[in-house]
């Protein structure tokens, strides 16, 4: 056993393909998987895990880089399925400790990687290989097969890992949106072709195994667009996902149609769609985009404001308009706000707090609860049902979910005769090793998350979270006092002071004395140990606290010693 207790994985075998989660396998974020064998490690996505209400003053989580960061010159490449953020956003935080790392992908998911390294800032030393929907290359010891699937960001690829120990069918995110707006379907001639071939393991997008039936077409939201626009009178905000470019084409076709103006707000926004029209992956009606330098020279009335903040972002464009603070976008009452986008779990709570403060300013919001304005980009049951079928594997291991959704995909497999104990449901840093047509999870190794906090990357530790937390919700209590430990005598003080706990620290002046007594009564005991007298005055605030007011702040105490 390791010395977190959990087990130890075996030496790799010659011949054995060892696979390891480093993200996604728990969350909905920070998609990463390392493959093994014979010395040489392949990396499939680098995604990141946007943070939730219990991660105060962070911007972002990692995968667990930790695991592979002695073995980064064992990396041969980084397979990049697509260009969402929780696939491609800890590109650049890897290139940061392996500069010249090879990274395979779309010509839009690379071009979107290349965005973001001028966005941090790093020189492009990184080998860009673009691959495409019938693409087979070698590399090192993977023979690497990639084809074509559908999702809410065009490019989308699947990835068969040919191997020595086995053949792996990766998914990367999908659907099956049998008549998609570019044309290009997910293709399950080449998946059915690998089932005869033989999957020894095939590792399937989980995020909608819950969701029954078949996910409905993008094109069905049309309407319901183009009804928001037809009967709104005044100007009109459209978020959605900064990378989901059918949707913005859907808007800027229905804008085009009313004789209305685009106008793109948020950086996220402005450069994926910048590189998206650069490429032809977006097409722009004549007349209809303008800057946000020129939106004063547009009646509000012909306005179409396509914004990020679909999921709540404190700082996203949404967010600040929803709360008066955008330096040019001003909502005014009758202004109509099309939410155009799912939620993230996790993110419910502050979408709502935007969704309210955009209400209180007389808004219309119009978003997937009350209209058909949104449609998955990922397979429900239905689909991954046909997909098991066609392929066949020998062992599955759900990927890309929650727990529950990696439970619901595996009851799936089961359900289309692979047996149980081959449907592998596994979390970050499970160790699985495939070899003769069979996969075990043979240890676990710990894949903590990685907090990018500003400048800072994995200095933050779990410990310091919880303290940020405590100190946001319950305040803290800073207690100052001066002794003479050789005359074993209170000087001055204490002295109580609070933040976020009380306005008035008046309240304090019932416990006060008994702070006071205790120090002394410790000191004429002969404690002379600073920390010691620290203890003490903390435990007097804390039990006072708790019994005064059911409360936990954090507790400071300072002793000087004079």
């Amino acid at each position: 056993m390791s010395p977190s207790g959990l087990k130890t994985p075996p030496t790799l075998a010659p011949g054995t393909l060892r696979v390891i989660p480093l993200g996604g396998l728990g969350d909905i974020g920070r998609n990463m998987t390392s493959f093994e064998i014979d010395g040489q490690l392949l990396l499939v996505d680098c995604g990141v895990l946007f943070p939730e209400d219990d991660h105060p003053g962070v911007d972002l989580l990692l995968p667990a880089f930790e695991l592979i960061q002695d073995r980064l010159q064992d990396v041969v490449g980084l397979v990049l399925t697509h260009g969402h953020e929780d696939h491609i956003g800890a590109v650049p935080y890897l290139l940061r400790q392996r500069p010249d790392l090879p990274l395979y992908g779309s010509k839009l998911t690379l071009a979107l990687v290349e965005a973001k390294l001028k966005e941090h800032r790093l020189a492009r030393e990184a080998v860009l290989k673009v691959v495409g929907d019938d693409t087979r290359v070698e590399v090192g010891n993977f023979d690497l097969e990639f084809m074509a699937v559908n999702h809410s960001i065009p490019d989308g690829l699947a990835v068969a890992i040919r191997t020595e120990g086995g053949t792996v069918l990766h998914t990367g995110d999908f659907k099956m949106d049998q008549l998609p707006l570019d044309g290009r379907i997910t293709d399950l001639r080449r998946f059915a072709k690998l089932g005869e071939e033989g999957v020894d393991l095939f590792m399937s997008d989980s995020t909608n195994a819950e969701t029954p039936g078949f996910t409905p077409l993008e094109k069905d939201i049309a309407p319901a667009m183009e009804r928001v626009v037809a009967t709104s009178e005044q100007m009109i905000i459209v978020t959605c996902f900064s990378s989901h470019i059918h949707r913005v084409q859907q808007v800027l076709d229905v804008a085009h149609l009313y004789e209305r103006k685009v106008v793109f707000v948020g950086r996220s926004m402005v450069r994926n769609m910048t590189v998206a029209a650069d490429l032809g992956y977006l097409t722009v009606p004549p007349k209809t985009l303008v800057d946000l330098k020129d939106i004063e020279s547009v009646p509000r009335e012909d306005l179409i404001i396509v914004s990020t903040g679909s999921q709540g972002e404190p700082l996203s464009a949404l967010a600040r308009i929803a709360n008066q603070e955008h330096p040019i976008i001003r909502l005014d009452r009758g202004d109509t706000v099309l939410l155009a986008s799912s939620l993230i779990p996790g993110n419910e709570n502050a979408v709502f707090r935007v969704i309210n403060g955009l209400a209180k300013l007389g808004a219309t919001v119009v978003h997937k609860g009350n209209a058909m304005v949104h449609v998955s980009g990922h397979a429900s049951s239905g689909e991954l049902l046909y997909c098991y079928n066609i392929v066949r594997p020998a062992n599955a291991m759900p990927v890309h979910g929650e727990p529950r959704h990696l439970i619901a995909n595996a009851d799936l497999a089961v359900a289309t005769g692979v047996p149980r104990d081959r449907a592998l449901v596994c979390q970050d840093g499970s160790v699985v090793d495939l070899r003769n047509h069979r996969a075990r999870i043979v240890g676990q190794v710990d894949a903590p998350y990685i907090f990018v906090d500003g400048t800072t990357v994995g200095d933050i530790s779990e410990s310091q979270l919880v303290d940020r937390k405590i100190l946001g919700e319950e305040g803290f209590i800073s207690v100052i006092a001066v002794v003479n430990t050789r005359s074993n005598k209170l000087l001055t003080g204490p002295d109580i002071h609070a933040r976020g706990f009380a306005e008035d620290d008046a309240i304090f002046e019932e416990v006060r004395q008994e702070v006071a007594n205790a120090l002394r009564q410790s000191l004429e005991q002969d404690v002379d140990d600073v920390h010691r007298l620290q203890q003490t005055v903390r435990r007097v605030v804390g039990r006072w606290v708790n019994k005064t007011y059911r409360r936990r702040p954090m507790i400071v105490p300072v002793i000087i010693e004079a």
